[in-house]
Order: C-alpha cells, then structure tokens, then sequence
C-alpha cells in the first residue's frame, strides 16, 4: 500500500475532508435537481429543506461508513448527527455576525473564516458526539441489549475475583 492510500485509512480528518468536499457537490446537486423539477411551483428556499434532510443524510452515511467507522445505534447518530449541524448553523452565523459588524471583516473573507472554524469544531464534535462510542456503564453497546448484559457479566465476573 502506497503512503498516501496509507494517510487515507489511517487518518479520519482526512477521510471527514474527503466525505465533506464530497457532500458539498451532493448538496449542491440535489439543490439544482430539486429546483430544476420544482422550481416553478415551490420557492427556492423552501427547496432548502428537502435538500438539506437529503445532504445532511448522505453526510451521515459517509461520516458512519467511512470516516469514523461506527457499529452503533444508528438512530441515536443521526439525531445526533442533526443536532452537531443546528448547532454549527448557529455557530457559524453568530461568528460571521461578530467577524462582519464588530471585527469589520469583509463578509466573504469573514465566511471563509467562519467555514474554517466550524469544520474543524463540526469534526470535532461528530467524533466526540455523534459518533462517540456510549460508555459502558448504564448505556447500551451498540444498540444491543444483549451487549450491554454482556459487559454487566464481565464486570459482574472481575469484581468477583
């Protein structure tokens, strides 16, 4: 295996880069699609909505497949996955709010600092939340019940000892 392919399995910003440049053209295509075939009996913005609940679900599927690799309740991530894009949504609006108006940043200069900052923190917080695996006590493993009697078992046979 060559370095690069290496760095690619081996290192999940760059997979997150990688599924997000990737969601950005989804986005944009399901947009043109969606304003293509409806555009001339729904309002653009009302568009958004469909092709957001589409972009954020692919996003889901390439972040839980690719680049960080959960096995767990996939109901519980997505949610999750939806709060980590509201909140990055306010995030970056309230930043480019104060980079613009108090900062006296030029706005497209000021949203590619904003686009910046929320990568990072958005990466952060999917590997930390979204997808972070639920500690074992009180909390299912994986969604499984039975995983979750399993490690009670465990702890159960180490106190024992």
């Amino acid at each position: 295996m060559n370095s690069c392919t290496n760095a690619l399995i081996n290192f999940p910003l760059l997979r997150y880069l990688l599924v997000g440049g990737w969601n950005t053209l989804f986005g944009m295509g399901i947009y043109a699609l969606l304003y293509r075939l409806c555009g001339h009996r729904a309002h653009y913005l009302v568009l958004l909505i469909p092709a957001n609940v589409l972009a954020i679900t692919n996003a889901f599927l390439g972040y839980k497949l690719i680049v960080f690799r959960t096995r767990g309740n996939i109901a519980r991530e997505y949610i999750r996955c939806y709060v980590v894009y509201g909140l990055m949504m306010v995030l970056g609006a309230g930043l480019l709010f104060v980079c613009v108006e108090h900062l006296k940043f030029n706005p497209v200069y000021a949203n590619a600092f904003c686009v910046l900052v929320t990568t990072i923190v958005s990466y952060f917080s999917h590997k930390h939340f979204s997808f972070a695996a639920p500690s074992v006590r009180g909390q299912e493993i994986d969604g499984d019940i039975c995983s979750h009697r399993a490690t009670e078992a465990v702890e159960f046979d180490r106190l024992q000892r």
